[in-house]
């Protein structure tokens, strides 16, 4: 074992439970919570349950050669790459063959959105049971309350059950392009913004969350995806990492 920092994109171990052994079956490495190096194995070596808990690592996604695309959603564009009805869809925007969404984000909401040609990768940003962490910027009605940041935080009563506790912030508002179209006010009602990570995938869950607290959501942009970010993705943009 060693502990060169890895240059180029290859394999990441299967996410698992720390405590467990975990077979490598090619040159992997596991990026840790708390240390900036990465750690590299040897094909066929095996990472000690002792190693994974003395350096509490999390091991979060599966990458062989996969094509990865981020793209920076538009408003009123669907997930998928052909529409019976004509509306924008993937095709009109990413010319990559054989990549598919990770994951989905509701045509009135904008943002990061990943795809892959990876099966395996998809299904594990996209199912709840892996818990890869969203990162979403909300814009409400209404100048939200501690309280309600607090209610967030630990988790809403929906219909279909209660959410997962959750990660909130009251925040500026963020530099981002106009929208079209515009974001509909109330008069004399001011706005707030805030940073809300989530480890599960609900439906229109950001939005029935903050209804439920008192401050319907007027704008919805996801900014993170596990290890991805937007960053300076233009509506409209991709890029292959």
């Amino acid at each position: 074992m060693f502990r060169d920092r890895v240059k180029n994109r290859t394999d990441v171990a299967a996410s698992s439970s720390i405590g467990s052994q975990i077979p490598v079956t090619s040159h992997t490495f596991v990026e840790s919570l708390y240390l900036v190096n990465f750690l590299s194995c040897y094909i066929g070596a095996v990472i000690p349950a002792k190693l994974l808990q003395s350096l509490q690592l999390k091991i979060t996604l599966v990458i062989k050669n996969s094509v990865i695309v981020l793209f920076n959603k538009p408003f009123n564009v669907l997930c998928q790459f052909t529409d019976q009805e004509g509306r924008q869809v993937l095709k009109d925007f990413i010319d990559i063959p054989n990549v598919y969404a990770a994951g989905r984000l509701d045509r009135d909401s904008e943002g990061l959105l990943v795809l892959t040609d990876d099966g395996q990768l998809q299904k594990q940003i996209a199912d709840p049971k892996y818990k890869m962490a969203k990162t979403y910027w909300v814009q409400l009605d209404g100048d939200i309350t501690q309280s309600a940041i607090n209610q967030l935080a630990k988790g809403v009563e929906l219909k279909d059950g209660k959410t997962r506790p959750a990660q909130v912030k009251k925040i500026h508002a963020p530099v981002l392009w106009d929208r079209d179209p515009p974001v509909r006010f109330r008069k004399h009602i001011p706005t707030s913004w805030i940073a809300l990570t989530i480890k599960e995938g609900k439906n229109r869950q950001v939005r029935r969350m903050t209804a439920a607290v008192g401050f319907p959501t007027l704008r919805l942009v996801r900014y993170q995806i596990g290890q991805w970010r937007l960053d300076d993705l233009q509506p409209g943009e991709y890029k292959v990492v």
